[in-house]
């Protein structure tokens, strides 16, 4: 199981590992772990204690990237994982300063270009059976665990580079829907989540029901087949209903559980989560004003704020920060068997809005942006009103009725959602 960090591994594969926040690949079957440490012209340089760390995912996606601060430039470690000879885990450190390094790595069974020699490392004491590779200024290394024969090795030269291997979960994450946004890091943070969601799987339903019914909406909008998840589904229903009447959560989950029944062409089931919803008071309670940090429930807010299952565009309206900025939605769901697609472009202080609908007919509204606006077409393109908190004419920022001025109270830089 997950011990923290950044799970690394592949859809086609069983084998997952936490990366650490300084870089160390922690397996989760309880096998070494693989740290790295770094000789540079100063001194032995230890990544779990420095202070000058500093760690990304790359554009959101498990391919990890984390920099250790030597003396005239990084020492930069990328982790990323191939399905290829039944699964490795590739570990390339670049010298990004002008003089050369030696990296140390804590396991010996390793594939590696060339064999390591046998070069003392005076200055630190390093793990039992840890190698030690030359990196020349401005070159690179990589090495390779597998995940099935261990040993030492030679490292195959075709395996698939890092940015491969972004462009592959990107493609992956984005099934489930796309935004292009004004705040990059709100978008990498969705990517993100759907990525480790994808790695390490939805909560358990008795932990928190409502988030494994999103987390498995989720996985099925990804390709994911449903039909394994359908016992735990209905069990995870029978336990959301029971939650608080008026958390916004409870809405969105049923809606992904039908979703999910609906891609199994589970007829009867969506029948009865039809007639289980219409016994119980529905959910009143709005999504918060601030985007959630991070998992589960940061991908049920985008959602929630990009489209109702209703077809209302833009529920929760735009933070003042991105007025005048561009917006893009794709394939976004509207119900369990609608999506929509739409995009904001501007022509002064009002918004044009290009749609496209795909799946079930959905009459779409805009009750925040446009409130006299709808269509029933499955494409087209109109020009709303000026938002409401934009005053007519002027360009300044007013009130915005039944929305929050600025999402999350945030000053006049913006929605105060920040993501590392």
């Amino acid at each position: 199981m997950s011990s923290g960090g950044i799970t690394t591994g592949v859809l086609a594969g069983h084998w997952r590992a936490s990366v650490s926040p300084w870089g160390a690949v922690q397996p989760w079957d309880d096998t070494a772990v693989l740290d790295w440490f770094v000789a540079a012209d100063d001194r032995w340089h230890t990544p779990a204690v420095e202070t000058t760390v500093r760690q990304t995912r790359v554009d959101g996606t498990p391919v990890v990237e984390t920099r250790l601060r030597i003396p005239k430039g990084d020492a930069v470690h990328r982790v990323w994982t191939v399905a290829d000879g039944g699964g490795m885990t590739m570990v390339e450190v670049t010298n990004e300063s002008p003089m050369p390094i030696a990296v140390a790595f804590s396991r010996g069974d390793l594939l590696t270009v060339r064999p390591p020699t046998d070069v003392p490392a005076p200055g630190i004491d390093l793990p039992p059976g840890s190698i030690v590779l030359p990196v020349g200024h401005q070159a690179s290394v990589t090495v390779a665990l597998s995940h099935t024969n261990a040993g030492a090795g030679t490292l195959p030269s075709d395996l698939p580079p890092a940015l491969q291997v972004v462009r592959g979960w990107t493609t992956v994450a984005e099934r489930a829907g796309r935004v292009v946004l004004p705040d990059p890091g709100l978008v990498a943070a969705v990517l993100a989540a759907r990525c480790e969601l994808a790695l390490a799987g939805p909560p358990h339903p008795d932990d928190d029901s409502a988030g494994f019914l999103v987390g498995v909406g989720q996985l099925v909008r990804m390709g994911e087949l449903p039909t394994d998840w359908l016992p735990d589904v209905a069990h995870a229903v029978e336990l959301t209903v029971k939650g608080v009447d008026d958390d916004w959560r409870v809405g969105v989950a049923l809606d992904a559980a039908a979703l999910v029944l609906t891609v199994a062409d589970e007829r009867r089931a969506l029948r009865d989560l039809t007639k289980v919803r219409a016994r119980r008071a529905p959910a009143v309670g709005q999504p918060p004003v601030v985007a959630p940090d991070q998992g589960t429930w940061l991908l049920a807010w985008i959602d929630a704020w990009a489209v109702s299952p209703s077809g209302a565009l833009l529920p929760m309206g735009l933070p003042d920060s991105w007025l005048g900025a561009g917006v893009e939605v794709y394939d976004m769901p509207a119900g369990p068997s609608s999506r929509v697609s739409f995009a904001l472009r501007w022509h002064g202080e009002r918004p044009a809005v290009l749609w496209e609908t795909a799946g079930d007919a959905i009459e779409l509204s805009a009750p925040v942006m446009a409130p006299s606006w709808r269509s029933m077409e499955p494409s087209g393109e109109t020009l709303w009103p000026a938002p409401p908190n934009v005053l007519e004419g002027s360009g300044e920022r007013g009130s915005r009725p039944n929305t929050p001025e600025r999402w999350g109270g945030g000053g006049d830089d913006g929605p105060s959602v920040s993501f590392s």
